[in-house]
């Protein structure tokens, strides 16, 4: 595997996004075992687009405006939802000090709906991967299972990382009412913002 492929996947994974904002927001109000389990989610939904990519489906978001649209308009619904949810102190941004089982799953999903909903990763890989396929690879989809798997473990990786870093800090935070509501504001107007962003998105 090459070394541009790592550098180039680490810079893209390390870049803020939904998935990094999510996967923080869940450590801070929910603790480390949440920030794992959001970061499991945010990488699950990778997997649909790799596949997409593999199969050829992401050129149909490509070349369909309205197959695009569609999907792009669900995502930012659903981070308008969650930027609501973060304000309102409910669904899976709720502090609490326990996470049940029921709590863990709740993470997953949203951490996974969050990625499934934006075409843009789609597109994304099928123009990412085969970037670091060579045009003599003999069975060039094996090769691209193998770079999926490495960018999806690095996902998770540095998601968790990221997590279990604001979870170290949680204590801190969570006894200060002041400063969860304006964190509150801030995640609330992260996912606004990040909604905004993937409205004016074009193929």
């Amino acid at each position: 595997m090459s070394i541009s492929f790592l550098l180039t996947s680490l810079i893209v994974i390390a870049s803020p996004g939904t998935g990094v904002l999510y996967t923080l927001a869940a450590a801070l109000t929910k603790g480390s075992r949440a920030s794992i389990a959001a970061a499991f989610g945010c990488t699950l939904g990778i997997v649909p687009h790799m596949s997409a990519a593999m199969l050829g489906l992401a050129a149909v978001l490509h070349t369909s405006a309205l197959a695009f649209a569609a999907l792009k308009w669900l995502g930012v619904l659903y981070l308008m939802f969650m930027a609501w949810q973060a304000l309102r102190e409910r669904g899976a941004l709720a502090v609490d000090a326990r996470l049940d089982g029921r709590s863990a799953r709740r993470v997953i999903v949203t951490g996974f709906l969050i990625n499934i909903l934006n075409p843009k990763l789609s597109i994304f890989f099928l123009a990412f991967l085969p970037q670091f396929i060579a045009a003599n690879e003999s069975h060039p989809l094996m090769r691209m299972l193998e770079l999926s798997a490495a960018f999806m473990a690095m996902t998770f990786a540095v998601f968790a990382v990221y997590g279990l870093f604001a979870a170290s800090v949680r204590d801190r935070i969570v006894t200060r009412p002041k400063v969860m509501t304006w964190l509150r504001r801030v995640f609330a107007g992260g996912f606004a913002a990040l909604g905004a962003r993937l409205a004016f998105a074009e193929r």
